[in-house]
């Protein structure tokens, strides 16, 4: 250290010194001050690791009217389980599960409706409830021509649903469709989509059904679910999908003003009250499914007329021709099931028909369909 001094002035040694010894100082508080300033960026960079506090109301942006929908009808919505009686290789009595599809609870004493080809067949019903309870279910009863069963279990108190008022609903405004895809294990499954069109008509059977279409996904087990709309409100139940390939999005609802009358028949008196004509009746494409060939350019062939029915006693026979009913062309079976269902029992109806080349005309006063046919 001397010989590092030698021929220096003192001066200015004492002055490195001090500088030697304030350069120390401060070289120590910046290592302190970069700790500090490290340890403050990693609790940061941790920081958005860390859940939030716990907040029980959600911001509007996440809290939409879809997720108040689905918050408000989601609990009313049940599964259903079809069970039937099969035979093992021993040829005893086994029950097997034929299918699962969903319901709507709409009375809290435990009322649902579902689609009918969800419960036909069935010698056992079972209800999952939304709050995991498996309750045996019977059904009330069915009616095959719309689709529509309503299934009652033994429980009181339970969540439902609202009916809205499918008259009013809007082509593109939010819909969605709650239910069980593929099964209970993806019960109560929601998916959003919008009202595609409105009264889409399809033929089903010998039916003419005008439908709800909406693009939300409507999957095997959402048959009997909720189609609903923003305000939280049932505006239809889920029956069908178009199912092609390279098709999506076209989903089919049977419109909740159509079924309520349904639903207020069955718990009446365990089935619709619909009129009927009283005949059977062919056109070319049910008469070649027969094996028969109709040889006529319009109208539809009278195959058979009911005893004592309202058509028989309007004086209808077998062979005649039915051309017209209250004026409305009928060419097809569809044509005259469509034109009767529109009239309530009681009423009547002007008959126009061809009976050997002429034409004839009758009054025929409309029947409670039984319920065999």
């Amino acid at each position: 250290m001397k010989a590092l001094y030698k021929n220096v002035n003192p001066y200015f040694v004492v002055m490195i010194s001090m500088l030697l010894v304030v350069s120390a100082l401060f070289s120590g508080c910046t290592a302190f001050g970069n700790k500090q300033e490290s340890a403050a960026k990693v609790q940061e960079s941790t920081s958005n690791l860390t859940p939030p506090a716990a907040n029980d109301k959600l911001s509007d942006a996440r809290n939409t009217a879809l997720v108040r929908a689905a918050k408000s009808v989601g609990p009313a919505v049940v599964g259903i389980t079809n069970k039937a009686v099969a035979r093992d290789w021993f040829n005893h009595q086994v029950m097997i599960n034929q299918g699962t599809g969903s319901g709507v609870i709409f009375d809290s004493n435990g009322y649902i409706v579902t689609n009918n080809h969800v419960v036909d067949g069935a010698k056992e019903i079972t209800v999952a409830l939304s709050d995991g309870r498996t309750l045996a279910g019977k059904i009330v009863g069915t009616d095959p021509v719309t689709d529509i069963a309503v299934v009652k279990v033994d429980a009181t108190g339970l969540p439902t649903v609202t009916f809205g008022n499918s008259d009013e609903i809007m082509v593109g405004e939010p819909a969605l469709a709650i239910g069980n895809p593929l099964g209970l294990e993806f019960q109560g499954s929601v998916t959003a989509g919008v009202i595609s069109a409105l009264n889409r008509s399809m033929e089903i059977g010998e039916r003419r059904f005008k439908l709800i279409q909406t693009d939300a996904a409507i999957n095997p087990g959402n048959s009997g679910g909720a189609l609903v709309n923003a305000d939280g409100m049932v505006i239809g139940i889920n029956s069908a999908k178009v199912s092609a390939a390279g098709v999506e999005g076209m989903g089919f609802s049977i419109p909740i003003n159509a079924v309520r009358p349904i639903i207020e028949d069955i718990i009446k008196t365990g089935h619709v009250v619909r009129p009927y004509l009283g005949v059977g009746v062919f056109d070319k494409a049910t008469a070649a499914s027969q094996g028969y060939s109709l040889n006529i350019d319009k109208g539809i062939y009278v195959a058979q007329v009911t005893a004592g029915g309202p058509g028989e006693k309007a004086g209808i026979q077998k062979g005649d021709i039915i051309l017209k009913i209250a004026n409305t062309e009928t060419n097809t079976v569809v044509d005259l099931r469509t034109a009767i269902v529109n009239y309530n029992v009681g009423d009547t109806v002007k008959v126009e028909f061809t009976r050997n080349g002429e034409k004839h005309s009758v009054d025929v006063a409309l029947e409670e369909m039984p319920d065999s046919q």
